[in-house]
């Protein structure tokens, strides 16, 4: 009897298989025959344990990060991230070449906010995730990168007496 977590990690694979549209058969196919669709099959019912070795590998053939591929906990679906605000003086007259996106970036949300308040700029999760992507890391890494520079606002409400 499988157990609640081979079930979990078996829906997890059956979903991004499904995803990509491909049938066990399909998998079986566009594998070349490496991947079993007996075999696949019985990783998504539970039925066969899977190595992590395996299991990376699968998530190569299905261009996943293996993290996608774990239930509950793995992956960055998980990180919450909330919204940070931008210290915008600091962010435009610092002199480090890897902040040139980020202002970029925050001149463009100016603009299509209409926001020119110059003091400050809130980041919305979903744009922090959006830079993450640029930057090559998770959000909470950017935001510990952004501090290390200096362009957030600790406690923006201080700011304006709040």
């Amino acid at each position: 009897m499988p157990s609640e977590y081979a079930k979990s990690l078996g829906a997890r694979l059956r979903a991004i298989r499904q995803q990509q549209g491909l049938s066990l058969q399909g998998v079986e196919e566009k594998s070349g025959g490496r991947w079993k669709a007996v075999v696949v099959g019985s990783y998504e019912r539970g039925d066969r344990a899977v190595t992590v070795a395996r299991l990376a590998e699968l998530a190569d053939f299905y261009r996943v990060p293996v993290a996608e591929l774990l239930p509950d906990g793995g992956g960055t679906r998980q990180e919450s991230a909330g919204k940070i605000v931008l210290d915008l003086e600091q962010l435009y007259e610092h002199t480090a070449d890897e902040l040139a996106p980020v202002a970029r970036y925050a001149r463009a949300i100016q603009q299509q906010r209409g926001d020119y308040n110059g003091r400050v700029l809130s980041i919305r999760a979903d744009d922090l995730r959006a830079l993450a992507i640029v930057y090559d890391t998770s959000p909470s890494g950017l935001v510990e990168r952004f501090t290390e520079l200096g362009v957030l606002v600790a406690d923006p409400r201080a700011l304006f007496g709040g």
